[in-house]
């Protein structure tokens, strides 16, 4: 692959970023790589120096032949390398590297979710529908998988939900070079936030719902900024689908309704959901039938022209419990059938589909069933232990968490909430710190608790906890592993810390006891 400074230049120039360019004649005027990362830097690359970025990873890039660098100022140790000065350094390498790897999302059906809760169990769901649907010609990039192509070796662990943009496109060349048509993706609100989506269109953007997370000092400054970086997933979509449930409804669906025409936007809401604002006519309906511990069926029904066209009414069935699972079906049932899905192939997949790290139980003689799943926020703490209470209303509810650090610190009121309103006790440890005291956090969580309703235990080695939390419970008791999921790593002062997972700890433990 191979970029000219002309098309650089002109890329640049067409979105308003670029201030200067540098070009010594000595220097070729193209480059054959792009690298932000100094280590990756090769032989006539180009350099990007974004983040936290210090003169130094620039001579360790020219160094290796990095013959370009591009900044917001000029760096005095890039002499002899071409330089161009950009406005906006994550704005500028969106463009650049889409352009390197030759827009490869043209080539791609990409389907996108956004979401407080649920974009990695909706788009797990719609992977399922699709790779049966494209014979195995659909990728997956989620906070769990990277998926890039049909070989067991080309699926891989994620780092970041929606990573940076270079990768981001690096990885999509490599799915279509891999034969995929399909993409379904997760995308943050910091993809929008910090611009690794800056130029992407989708084919088709959800909307799932909204509540406040994500807000403190290195994230949203406020809940306003988090909508409206969230919101921009719809003013980048071809086809708008969102649930009619979420919060904010309204301003929603006037961002949706102020690019995309409205046959191009789909609402869908539970049978009996009646909005509070004016808003059109939901096009899909949805009603539970039956939900248990191990599985749950529901009916959709399609309520306009619209929707009637994609032909898609009837009864599914998933193999994952509860009734908090359904609305993500319904999204993935409906962009599924966008994306050209049958409705015999949407049934198909969602009754196989399951998700690494959701709702994956344990059931044990004497210390009853342990749940591991990654509700790490207010409201999907709430979904799963409102759930668990409902259907074993006599046991006692025995929940494992903590809150990451650097991020998410409104989570922390939001675990101490849903601890008091639904547990019986609590195992506060960590998760992700980073560079956060662990135990700091667990105390902040522990101020929310009401200490009447919850016995709380801190417990900041995890494996301890899990092991206290499994060892109190009794026979018809509930234990929840919240937070991690299947997450192989705890983020330790800029360290992935390799990390067995809840399950395997949870499974080793249970052994020991037993014996």
């Amino acid at each position: 692959m191979q970029l000219q400074f002309a098309e650089i230049i002109n890329l640049l120039n067409e979105h308003h970023l670029l201030i200067k360019t540098i070009l010594p004649p000595t220097v070729p005027p193209q480059v054959s790589a792009i690298a932000y990362d100094s280590r990756k830097s090769t032989t006539a690359s180009l350099f990007f120096c974004k983040g936290a970025f210090k003169p130094a990873y620039l001579t360790a890039a020219q160094k290796k032949g990095a013959r370009a660098y591009m900044a917001e100022s000029e760096i005095a140790v890039g002499t002899g390398m071409a330089a161009f000065i950009v406005r906006n350094i994550q704005k500028a390498m969106a463009l650049i590297s889409a352009a390197f790897y030759g827009f490869p999302q043209n080539q791609l059906f990409i389907i996108a979710y956004t979401g407080t809760k649920g974009k990695t169990t909706s788009s797990y769901f719609t992977h399922q529908v699709l790779k049966q649907a494209t014979s195995n010609q659909t990728a997956l990039f989620s906070t769990i998988d990277r998926i890039v192509g049909p070989k067991p070796q080309q699926e891989f662990k994620s780092h970041l939900t929606t990573p940076e943009s270079l990768d981001l496109f690096h990885d999509m060349r490599v799915a279509v070079d891999s034969g995929m048509t399909h993409l379904v993706m997760e995308v943050s609100s910091q993809a929008y936030k910090k611009n690794r989506v800056y130029g992407l269109k989708f084919d088709v953007g959800v909307f799932l719902n909204i509540t406040p997370d994500h807000i403190g000092p290195n994230e949203h400054p406020n809940f306003a900024d988090y909508l409206h970086c969230k919101s921009q997933l719809l003013v980048n979509s071809r086809i708008c689908v969102i649930n009619a449930q979420t919060k904010h409804l309204n301003e929603i669906y006037q961002v949706a309704h102020g690019t995309s025409q409205p046959q191009d936007i789909y609402l869908f809401a539970r049978r009996d959901f009646q909005p509070t604002a004016p808003i059109p006519t939901i096009d899909f309906r949805y009603q539970s039938q039956e939900a248990d511990l191990t599985a749950s069926r529901f009916m959709l029904y399609s309520r306009t022209d619209k929707a009637r066209q994609l032909a898609i009414d009837g009864q599914y069935q998933l193999q994952l419990p509860g009734t908090f699972n359904e609305s993500n079906a319904v999204a993935a049932a409906l962009t599924a059938g966008l994306g050209g899905a049958k409705k015999d192939e949407i049934k198909a997949g969602l009754a196989k589909a399951w998700v690494p790290g959701r709702m994956e139980s344990l059931k044990t003689e004497q210390h009853g069933t342990l749940y591991v799943d990654y509700a790490h926020n207010y409201a999907s703490m709430k979904a799963l232990l409102s759930f668990l209470e409902g259907q074993q209303p006599h046991a006692k509810v025995i929940v494992v968490v903590g809150s990451p650090g650097n991020k998410g610190v409104s989570r922390r009121a939001g675990f101490g909430k849903a601890l008091t309103q639904y547990a019986d006790q609590a195992f506060l440890t960590a998760d992700d710190p980073g560079f956060e005291s662990p135990l700091k956090i667990a105390q902040e969580i522990d101020a929310h608790i009401d200490h009447d309703k919850v016995a709380v235990t801190i417990e900041i080695d995890r494996k301890k906890a899990i092991q206290a939390a499994i060892a109190s419970a009794g026979p018809n008791d509930i234990v929840v592993l919240a937070g991690k999921g299947d997450d192989a790593f705890q983020k330790i002062k800029g360290v992935d810390t390799p990390y067995p997972t809840d399950m395997v700890i949870a499974k080793e433990i249970v052994r020991g006891l037993q014996a």
